[in-house]
């Protein structure tokens, strides 16, 4: 498990946070985030490391990123909606967890990990969908 970095390939061209093939879900305490990513299958995710991030980092490097990307046009897709729910979580405290897992049986083996602790949210960035897990 590393800290998180944002790397460019995670931007949509705009520059907003778009991680494509990873799952980003948050939790109400760092706690909670440590015990999942001990859950988590022990799968190869192509080398990309499994990443943790607190509130202030959800804050200052994805958020961020919204900037005005969707002013004064609304953006055609999701993306400034959904990070403006992780700005609303991580104001609150919630931490978060995010796992490359391309395939959607890595996806499935990913939630059942993140089903065992209280998760406000999780968000799979596929291919031009963003799709909320339950």
């Amino acid at each position: 498990m590393q800290n998180f970095e944002l790397d460019p390939s995670m931007l949509t061209m705009a520059g907003v946070f778009y991680p494509t093939g990873y799952l980003f879900a948050m939790f109400p305490s760092e706690d909670h985030v440590q015990a999942v990513a001990q859950a988590l299958p022990a799968s190869g995710h192509d080398g990309k490391p499994t990443m943790v991030l607190s509130p202030a980092q959800v804050l200052e490097k994805v958020v961020r990123t919204v900037g005005s990307a969707d002013i004064p046009l609304p953006s055609v897709g999701t993306e400034a909606s959904t990070i403006r729910t992780y700005a609303d979580l991580a104001s609150d405290g919630h931490h978060a967890l995010m796992v490359y897992a391309p395939s959607a049986d890595e996806t499935e083996e990913v939630m059942k990990a993140v089903r065992q602790a209280p998760f406000a949210c999780a968000i799979k960035y596929r291919k031009l969908v963003i799709e909320e897990m339950t």
